[in-house]
């Protein structure tokens, strides 16, 4: 079909798969190109005209809009805009969109002969994903070849970056100076050396609940709004998600917790661990594991009332002995130990002094909730090397509500000699204090938020080992809160935060 209506060329995957296969019985060469196309502009065209040259028919499907990963605000363009644009080519003949994150499943459905990419997929070490080899052997099992066109080339992330205003000034001014002094590809190197990082991550489990419920209005001879329930989920959350991030980027992951033997959800928390995280689990026979049953009414994620399940007294004298003397033992064997600290119970004490005394490098963070506000602060930890808190937080510690943040940094680095600091600001985005070099202010890259829980725990995971190789101070915030950006789109701790989706968003960023 040459030009034509545009919408009669755009049509289900099915519908697509059964016409594809009838052309191909007609003796017509398939030839089929998959992308996001965000912003439509030469190179794409170019690169259409080129791939139709190889056969008769050229079909192309897009990434469906939640399957974008280029970071926050992207797609700018959903996913029917961005179909009716190119179905408005003339060199395009169909137009799909995908309904899985890769091409993987859609080369096999439709079966094409040629499958297209651009000249930047001639070097498959560049695909920051690595689909492009799923993406070969679908082609290939379909009887098909891949062909990288050679045409002009345009960036629609800079593009986007430079004209749409997706970053206020502020943003788009740090940007443009980051990147006159970082590349991209440099700054994904750097990350990809994290791995060889082993640490060992001490804290909280906690078990996140979210029971979805609907209003339906004021009880008649009370004042409590009643709700309808619908359905739950469970999130692996504290410790447990932390690990989950840093899993990613590092090879070797020691998880040191604690659960109640009463309703300790053991075999939930083993399935929704990474397979490189090595736990070791001591018990409390007096709790159970910690629960936080929140009730969210689920068009906004509004959290209406929650319960908590725990016992924030400290561990019994024997449990906490044994804890000791296993992190006696292990913890000099790292080359980092990661602290999460919310507060409920399992580091007392004698295991901050272990942890104080024998780590090569402690990060910490001690968190505020409602069931510790005011109690558990920062200055527990006096050997700390790297403190990651929030406002309020240190903003407790140091018993200030009005100071500059930077006065409550220099307050809190000589009252425990830390060097390294980072205090998050929410939506002013974040400050690192590197002790000897000052301060490095990094602007938020979040357009809007899903879930703010657990975006604390993702920051802390992936900017720890960062201190730890001696990352430039103003990589470490513009890495803390790009990882931030990430995890606020994510319901609760449903996801962890992947290299592969962090180091597309640090392209789009740094492009």
């Amino acid at each position: 079909m040459q030009g034509g209506d545009i919408y009669q060329k755009i049509l289900p995957l099915e519908e697509l798969s059964k016409l594809t296969q009838s052309f191909k019985e007609k003796g017509d060469i398939i030839v089929h190109c998959h992308g996001v196309f965000d912003l439509l502009h030469p190179g794409h065209i170019r690169h259409f005209d080129a791939a139709k040259r190889k056969g008769n028919v050229l079909v192309v499907t897009i990434t469906k809009d939640k399957y974008v990963r280029k970071g926050v605000g992207r797609p700018v363009f959903n996913e029917q805009l961005r179909a009716e644009s190119i179905a408005a080519l003339q060199s395009v003949d169909y137009v799909a969109i995908n309904e899985w994150p890769t091409a993987v499943e859609t080369i096999k459905m439709i079966k094409p002969d040629v499958y297209v990419k651009g000249s930047d997929y001639t070097n498959r070490e560049s695909d920051l994903t690595g689909k492009i080899y799923e993406e070969e052997e679908a082609i290939k099992s379909v009887g098909g070849r891949i062909h990288f066109t050679d045409e002009i080339s345009f960036s629609s992330t800079k593009l986007l970056n430079e004209h749409f205003n997706i970053y206020p000034k502020e943003t788009k001014e740090f940007l443009r100076d980051l990147c006159s002094r970082y590349a991209a590809e440099n700054v994904i190197k750097k990350l990809k050396e994290l791995e060889k990082i082993k640490v060992m991550l001490v804290g909280d489990t906690i078990i996140d609940e979210y029971h979805y419920c609907k209003a339906i209005g004021k009880s008649n001879k009370d004042t409590n709004i009643v709700a309808r329930y619908m359905n739950e989920e469970l999130f692996a959350g504290g410790i447990l998600a932390a690990a989950n991030h840093l899993a990613g980027f590092c090879k070797d992951v020691q998880l040191v917790t604690c659960l109640g033997r009463e309703k300790n959800i053991e075999e939930f928390i083993r399935t929704h661990l990474k397979s490189n995280i090595h736990v070791k689990f001591f018990y409390r026979e007096d709790s159970p594991t910690v629960v936080k049953r929140r009730f969210v009414e689920p068009d906004f994620l509004t959290k209406m009332f929650e319960i908590n399940f725990l016992n924030d007294s400290d561990l019994p004298k024997e449990t906490s002995q044994e804890v000791c003397a296993y992190l006696e033992e292990l913890v000099p064997k790292y080359d980092l130990i990661i602290v999460g600290d919310y507060g409920h119970g399992f580091i007392d004490e004698n295991i901050r002094n272990v942890l104080c005394e024998e780590a090569e490098f402690l990060a910490v963070n001690t968190q505020t909730n409602s069931a510790n506000i005011g109690f558990n602060l920062i200055t527990k930890y006096p050997k700390a090397d790297y403190i990651c808190i929030d406002e309020p937080e240190i903003r407790f510690a140091t018993h200030d509500k009005l100071s500059s943040i930077e006065t409550l940094i220099e307050k809190i680095s000589n009252v425990l000699q830390c060097s390294f600091i980072t205090v998050t600001l929410g939506h002013r985005g974040s400050i690192f204090y590197h002790k000897g070099n000052g301060y490095f202010k990094t602007p938020v890259f979040s357009h809007e938020v899903v879930d703010r829980v657990g975006a604390g725990d993702a920051f802390l995971s992936v900017t720890s080992p960062c201190v730890r190789m001696g990352f430039p101070p103003e990589l470490v915030g513009f890495i803390g809160n790009a990882v931030g950006a990430l995890a606020v789109q994510i319901v609760c701790n449903r996801s962890s935060i992947d290299p592969p989706q962090l180091y597309k968003f640090v392209k789009t960023l740094l492009t």
